[in-house]
């Protein structure tokens, strides 16, 4: 990863409007309506399972959706609200409110913005596995949870955050069960199942809601007894325009409250969006250009919060759904945004009549989608360690909090990337003879001849701190019985050196001064050498003994080691 150089910030729309034609623009056409009504669904349920009204929903994914396809990286990406927010978007609701939500999203947009300028969009997809899976998985069966007391009817108030608790009051009040929104509920899940089987490209959630909320209309209406709840008995009669642009109080103070949650939000949505602009790629063969699709998703993220929406970000499903009905450029979801813009101008009051029960079956479904069980067998299979990290990061996403569980998730992240890296490094001591192309696949192998005092050292892999103190206590011992004149540091293989290497080996260096042993490097890259320039090295070891390659560095050693077996005899 390199922070220099030029940027490319072109939003893939740039290119594929150069070369656009009228047979791309019907398939983009087509595409995006199909994927606009699979969103509508969506939109509703993520924005009520969120702690919002289903028009926050509907309005994050028209202006979050357009802005994703407009300025994104990738040329199939579907913008809009997902289920991995539901938590973390709850929670911040239940302990800032609206306000603190719209001040967090704006933050993550910043977040998302600076993560792209400076090119962390390949660091991002470096996040083990099992961590994502923990984290989806988590969160999957907290969306779950979410949705039992509208899906049974239980017809219960202030329902604890926490999961343990949560579950205890639903277990607590099973004979509360309301027959109506149950059978609803399972006529909903069950049509959402059926669908796919009769048509891959029919839109399941979709055809439940019409189905369901138009039986149960006429229920209500025809009938005395079947009385259930709706999206219009819960949040009334909702608005059919587009919001004015508002603005929000901003201090320091709010900000340092509210950056854990920002935080959480841009890694969430820098994860789920790259994953799925990835999977993507691999099915179109197009190219993600990933800092500039985290930009795009960092404007979604600063722009959607002034109209009172909630966090954007790549969904995976809506995607797919682009791609398989002929979607190829941003213009599809562009389409989309408006097709759901027009669903919401003109069809937004017959939403007041849709069970809340089938709602709540749409969500459970995803977050069977979501919970990826066949992955986490598949993971049990793979070493311990991967094990244990799946178990912690979902545990933690499932138990304690979406924001704990993604910072302690990005720490095990680093601590599994340095072990794995100091397991991959080697380091190896020679004396006697020395193979110069030992390692490699050159068909000629140069033996040296070590003198006698002089031992080599070779550094196979990055210089950090994570490797620093091992090698310094393997320096500090002599090969042998004989104490070095000269040690040899072979460092061909070691593509960067941090400043506690650094450090390290300027403490061993003057150490070995002190007891009379003279140091010398081989094998110096470019870059490294001005590391080592800049720390001093060179003055302090003499630029002659910085040397870029072993048989000058061992002829340079042999030397010293016999004038110093020269002293020592007269």
């Amino acid at each position: 990863m390199s922070i220099t150089g030029a940027l490319n910030l072109r939003p893939k729309l740039w290119s594929a409007l150069s070369h656009y034609s009228m047979a791309r623009f019907r398939e983009d056409i087509i595409a995006g309506i199909v994927v606009g009504i699979v969103a509508l669904p969506l939109a509703i349920a993520f924005g009520i399972a969120s702690g919002v009204s289903p028009t926050i929903g509907l309005i994050t994914a028209i202006i979050g959706g357009f802005m994703v396809s407009f300025f994104g990286g990738c040329s199939v990406q579907i913008g809009g609200p997902t289920g991995a927010f539901i938590v973390i978007v709850y929670n911040i609701i239940a302990q800032f409110g609206l306000t603190g939500l719209a001040v967090a999203t704006a933050m993550a947009g910043v977040i998302l913005i600076v993560m792209g300028l400076f090119r962390l969009g390949t660091v991002i997809k470096f996040i083990p596995y099992p961590i994502v899976v923990g984290f989806t998985a988590g969160i999957a069966l907290t969306i779950f949870s979410t949705q039992i007391n509208d899906f049974l009817g239980l017809g219960l108030r202030d329902v604890p955050g926490q999961f343990i608790p949560k579950w205890g009051m639903f277990l607590s009040n099973l004979g509360s069960i309301d027959p109506c929104t149950f059978v609803t509920g399972l006529v909903a899940l069950g049509i959402i199942i059926v669908t796919p089987m009769i048509s891959k490209k029919l839109p399941g959630a979709l055809i439940a809601i019409i189905l369901v909320t138009l039986g149960a209309w006429l229920l209500s209406t025809y009938t005395g007894w079947y009385r259930i709840e709706t999206i219009g008995d819960r949040f009334g009669d909702m608005p059919t325009d587009i919001p004015m642009p508002h603005g929000f109080q901003l201090n320091m103070a709010t900000i340092n409250m509210l950056l854990p949650s920002a935080f959480t939000i841009a890694v969430l949505g820098a994860i789920e969006s790259l994953l799925s602009a990835t999977v993507a790629d691999g099915v179109t063969g197009s190219r993600t250009n990933s800092n500039t699709e985290l930009i795009g998703q960092g404007i979604a993220n600063l722009t959607v919060p002034f109209f009172g929406g909630i966090p954007v970000t790549g969904a995976i499903a809506r995607t797919m759904t682009n791609i398989t009905n002929g979607g190829r450029t941003p213009v599809a979801g562009i389409v989309h945004a408006l097709v759901l813009l027009l669903i919401f101008l003109f069809f937004m009051p017959l939403i007041n009549y849709v069970p809340m029960a089938c709602l709540a079956a749409v969500l459970i479904v995803v977050s069977y989608n979501m919970s990826g069980w066949r992955t986490i067998i598949g993971i049990f299979h793979s070493p311990k360690s991967d094990i244990w990290v799946l178990a912690v990061t979902f545990l933690l996403t499932v138990i304690f909090d979406l924001t704990i569980a993604i910072e302690l998730g990005l720490l095990l992240a680093v601590v599994l990337f340095l072990r794995r890296v100091m397991e991959n490094t080697e380091i190896r001591a020679y004396s006697g003879t020395l193979d110069v192309d030992e390692g490699t696949d050159s068909p000629n192998h140069e033996v040296l001849e070590v003198a006698k005092g002089v031992s080599v050292y070779e550094i196979d892999g990055p210089f950090f701190f994570g490797i620093a103190t091992k090698f310094d206590e393997m320096m500090r011992t002599t090969v042998g019985d004989v104490k070095p004149v000269v040690r040899i540091i072979r460092m061909r293989k070691v593509a960067f050196i941090d400043a506690t290497a650094l450090h390290n080996l300027e403490l061993l260096i003057k150490s070995s001064q002190k007891e009379g042993i003279q140091i010398v490097l081989s094998g110096v890259k470019p870059n490294v050498r001005e590391s080592l320039e800049h720390a001093g090295i060179d003055r302090l070891i003499g630029a002659d003994n910085i040397c870029d390659h072993i048989t000058k560095a061992v002829r340079e050693a042999n030397m010293i080691a016999a004038s110093g077996s020269a002293k020592e005899s007269l």
